[in-house]
């Protein structure tokens, strides 16, 4: 697992990319058991603008797989996102922690290191669907078959409902 700390001291104000890589291992120390592979690319562009301020912009590309909602089976799913944020030393407690729709990430005085392990993880799993399931005829046949019968025994099993017979009075003929 690649190290994601920026040195914020020692260098003139500026701009600086980095890149990094976050795989397997690096989610599974967040224990985070739901993503099962992981190869996402992390570019990171810094540009310090004088001793207490730095703005950082976080690009995520590549996949990660997690197991499909539908059949369990794992499931690549792509991860593209860009975010924003700056950087701050010494924010006094209570302050509002955006500026210009930005996030705020504030920084103690005798932090001179940027960890953005955090940041990765975040934003990697923000960027994960909500619903993950394969695209239609992809999921394992035995688990979808098996699901199909579930379903069909749970609609035999409910009561009928008294308004059944009204089913279809407003069909026209």
């Amino acid at each position: 697992m690649d190290s994601m700390i920026i040195p914020l001291n020692g260098w003139a104000v500026g701009e600086r990319v980095f890149r990094f890589h976050a795989d397997t291992e690096f989610f599974h120390t967040f224990d985070n058991t739901e993503i099962l592979d992981a190869d996402v690319e992390a570019q990171v562009r810094v540009v310090k603008q004088g001793q207490r301020k730095v703005e950082v912009e976080l690009a995520l590309g590549g996949s990660l797989t997690v197991p499909c909602d539908r059949c369990l089976e794992p499931l690549q799913v792509p991860v593209k996102t860009r975010h924003a944020f700056s950087v701050r030393f010494d924010v006094p407690s209570g302050s509002d922690l955006s500026e210009d729709g930005k996030e705020i990430l504030p920084l103690g005085s005798a932090d001179a290191d940027l960890d953005l392990q955090q940041a990765v993880y975040d934003y990697a799993c923000l960027a994960l669907p909500i619903q993950r399931v394969h695209p239609e005829g992809a999921c394992n046949p035995d688990t979808v078959r098996f699901l199909c019968q579930e379903e069909r025994k749970d609609e035999e099993a409910a009561p009928s409902s008294p308004f059944a017979a009204l089913k279809g009075l407003f069909d026209s003929k």
